[in-house]
């Protein structure tokens, strides 16, 4: 657990294998979204974020059936901007209804907490769109989190193996980039974010069969990070 190079004036951490397992995402979120997104499309066709979510898919279908694209694509786990779109407002049902409820490594919310109340800022990048991580943190197993956060990004700000998107970053929070720790359990995201002068851990999650780079400093959760944070 090698040291940070200072201590950070923000946080910016990813979801999937960092602060949610990522069992609950492919497990339970892809599924459900998977199962009614036929329906979903039927039902919501004259929803104008629907339209337009369906519009792009089908402008970078390039002529094939838009739904056969956005199932393939979410089979894939592609980082396709409509399909995280239409996810994010199907999930939104599920969690509005109760019937979804955000899972959270038990680590997380405490740091979480002890670090804005310490009044470090912090934010989410993830792949899901910013709707989508709003509603998992606001709808998680350990009460309303979101509200903790001072902002959410996804990749409407560019691609999470893209140096410039860190840089995008830092420029819409007003900070230099050396003052921004940025979390993520994907060494090559941790590598674009160090290209754009970032600090950088990777949080490897045993559950999650992550194995550490080598390359950044690592911790196995976030008690060891606040600790690494606090030295």
């Amino acid at each position: 657990m090698a040291a940070l190079p200072r201590r950070p004036t923000a946080i910016l951490t990813d979801i999937e294998g960092t602060t949610t397992p990522i069992a609950f995402v492919r497990d339970v979120l892809f599924p459900y979204a998977r199962a009614r997104l036929p329906n979903f499309l039927k039902a919501h066709a004259a929803t104008p974020e629907v339209a337009a979510a369906v519009a792009e898919a089908e402008r970078l279908a390039g002529g094939k059936d838009v739904l056969s694209a956005l199932l393939g694509w979410l089979d894939e786990d592609a980082k396709v901007t409509p399909l995280k779109t239409l996810q994010g407002l199907i999930w939104n049902e599920g969690y509005r209804r109760g019937e979804l409820k955000g899972m959270i490594y038990p680590d997380v919310p405490p740091v979480l907490r002890s670090w804005h109340a310490a009044g470090l800022r912090l934010y989410v990048y993830s792949s899901g769109s910013e709707a989508a991580q709003k509603l998992l943190f606001g709808h998680s197993d350990a009460g309303d989190l979101a509200r903790l956060f001072s902002g959410f990004f996804d990749t409407r700000i560019g691609p999470k193996r893209a140096a410039a998107s860190y840089t995008a970053i830092a420029q819409g929070l007003g900070l230099p980039a050396d003052e921004i720790l940025f979390l993520s359990d994907i060494a090559e995201e941790l590598d674009a974010a160090v290209s754009a002068k970032m600090s950088a851990c990777q949080v490897v999650r045993e559950a999650d069969g992550t194995l550490a780079s080598g390359r950044h400093p690592h911790v196995a959760n976030y008690f060891e990070l606040e600790q690494l944070i606090s030295n």
